[in-house]
């Protein structure tokens, strides 16, 4: 269910990006027909009109589609941390030839770096 819901949502994004990019930013919507003209479909105040509505009809879309993944994911979830589920490995060898609990630490030793000579 999920994941219809979350193919529908990524299929509405896509649709909504590219509606919104073949709107003028004056209004005037693609510019097709710019002399007159009753308010046909194929004028440019009909062509506007409509993707007007088709953006308002995508942005509903998009904002049901958010809410019900955000639902379905918070009450199909457990509500706890990821590090909550693990359980720590029991018997694992330290790295280094003294054990953490000695004081020493839990990386492994790098070799020790070369000398470099100190001029006086």
């Amino acid at each position: 269910m999920q994941t219809v819901i979350l193919v529908i949502h990524l299929i509405v994004a896509i649709a909504l990006i590219g509606i919104v990019l073949l709107q003028r930013s004056e209004g005037g919507a693609l510019g097709i027909g710019s002399g007159g003209g009753g308010g046909n479909l194929f004028s440019a105040r009909g062509v506007g009109n409509a993707l007007t509505r088709t953006t308002a009809y995508l942005a509903v879309a998009f904002f049901i589609t958010s809410i019900t993944l955000t639902l379905l994911a918070t009450r199909g979830g457990t509500g706890g941390s990821i590090f909550d589920t693990v359980a720590p490995q029991q018997g694992a060898a330290p790295a280094t030839n003294e054990p953490a609990e000695q004081g020493g630490s839990a990386l492994p030793k790098l070799p020790e770096a070369p000398q470099v000579p100190v001029s006086q």
